[in-house]
């Protein structure tokens, strides 16, 4: 069947069709030996596709869900130019080589999916999701009122966001502990937004992404996820 390349390389677990797009822009595509462009379409079953000069097989992958709770100080990349941990890592033991589905920044923690399942990684990355992220956030500062302020905010930085849910869940003397949702992913974005509102962050992290909930699962440690937690993640339910 004839498929656009960049559907075909997502699915094929090499990077998200995002990610593919650029592949192909950057002439790193070839089929039946010329480089591809982006809109060309193939077939993996008459065609031979190369990615940086690698075939793909026509047979899938099979497909591998990881849940991580990523620890402070590691980087979501799958490799690192200036020798950073990685992420990656971490889970390179589950038997594929897996994507992370978005991102958690070097001093972030919490859960953090992996998978080769393009298709996936394309559904809960797009805006047109809105996919929740809930978070707990330790902050000190302008504490009174903070909740409020948070959850006002429209624009970080000048950069237009969707409006957080924002929950106080423990104030002492010199911190707050706060839960915030949100549903975009732009960079540093919870940061950025207490950082406006006169916070600092002290610590940032992940509790739940869309139906997946971190429970008590180590820091550094990983696991794979139930047949249960995949068809739910699929099929949008917990919205």
């Amino acid at each position: 069947m004839t498929e656009r390349l960049q559907k075909i390389i997502a699915r094929a677990g090499l990077c998200s069709r995002r990610a593919a797009e650029e592949l192909l822009r950057d002439g790193r595509v070839s089929v039946n030996g010329q480089t591809a462009q982006l809109g060309d379409s193939a077939d993996l079953e008459y065609d031979t596709i190369e990615v940086d000069g690698k075939a793909l097989s026509a047979a899938p992958p099979k497909e591998v869900y990881v849940m991580l709770n990523k620890p402070r100080g590691y980087v979501t990349t799958m490799s690192d130019e200036l020798g950073r941990k990685t992420a990656a890592e971490l889970v390179s033991g589950c038997g594929a080589r897996v994507l992370p589905v978005g991102r958690l920044d070097k001093e972030s923690e919490g859960l953090l999916l992996f998978t080769n399942d393009g298709a996936l990684i394309q559904q809960l990355i797009h805006p047109k999701g809105e996919v929740d992220k809930v978070y707990r956030v330790t902050v000190q500062g302008a504490l009174d009122g903070a909740a409020q302020r948070l959850a006002a905010l429209r624009d970080v930085e000048g950069e237009p966001i969707r409006p957080a849910q924002v929950t106080e869940l423990r104030r002492g003397e010199k911190n707050a502990l706060l839960q915030v949702v949100i549903h975009e992913g732009k960079n540093r974005q919870i940061r950025r937004m207490c950082r406006q509102c006169g916070l600092e962050v002290l610590r940032l992290q992940r509790i739940a992404e869309h139906t997946l909930m971190l429970g008590d699962l180590k820091a550094g440690q990983w696991r794979y996820l139930t047949a249960q937690e995949v068809r739910s993640l699929k099929e949008g339910e917990g919205k």
